[in-house]
């Protein structure tokens, strides 16, 4: 999200001057825009975040050419064809994750597991601690398949539904904000069911 050049100073091992140079050669080119954040005393902070341009940059899964087979399967196959697709899609992302999760014990383990395998499908995926002990936030700061999902709304929804399978049925996930309807990224908060036993 938008930060202050001290704070991307402090991140990258840079002066905050030499960071300064940078962001405004990416304004430049229209990769990067600031805003203005009053301060309880003094000038107002500039905060950097990227622009839409930006996110040429990253990963996008040849949208166009995902858009294309979309809409040719919808032509040919229906909706309901589509949707078939979309499930033996699920279902291979789904044995494909728990393989991959399969040692890791703890809700914890398991998800910094999945943002690294989200990570390395374009998400850019991190795994940070919740407001209550026990929740985590599974974000993802960038849709290598947001075009495709657009074309595809079922394709978002069935994200949501592998999260559920994989992480299993004492884990609650709740999708809090979703690149689709305009956020900035998507989070998902995940948590052990408050009625679930360790006993058998």
């Amino acid at each position: 999200g938008p930060m202050d050049a001290e704070a991307l100073a402090d991140r990258f091992g840079l002066t905050a001057m030499a960071v300064r140079q940078h962001l405004y050669a990416l304004q430049e080119q229209g990769d990067v825009e600031h805003i203005a954040v009053k301060q309880p005393v003094g000038r107002p902070k500039k905060k950097w975040g990227l622009t839409e341009q930006a996110n040429s940059h990253f990963a996008n899964s040849h949208a166009a050419l995902a858009v294309d087979l979309i809409d040719a399967m919808k032509r040919t196959f229906g909706d309901e064809g589509l949707a078939k697709l979309v499930e033996a899609r699920t279902e291979d992302q789904i044995m494909a994750y728990r393989e991959e999760l399969n040692g890791a014990e703890t809700l914890k383990e398991q998800l910094a597991t999945l943002a690294d395998i989200r990570s390395r499908e374009g998400y850019m995926a991190a795994l940070c601690e919740g407001e209550q002990e026990g929740e985590y936030l599974l974000v993802e700061n960038h849709c290598p398949i947001c075009e495709a999902a657009r074309s595809c709304t079922s394709l978002c929804s069935s994200e949501l539904s592998v999260f559920e399978a994989v992480l299993g049925d004492q884990v609650d996930v709740e999708r809090l904000d979703h690149i689709i309807l305009g956020a900035r990224r998507c989070v998902y908060r995940c948590r052990e069911k408050a009625s679930h036993s360790h006993a058998d």
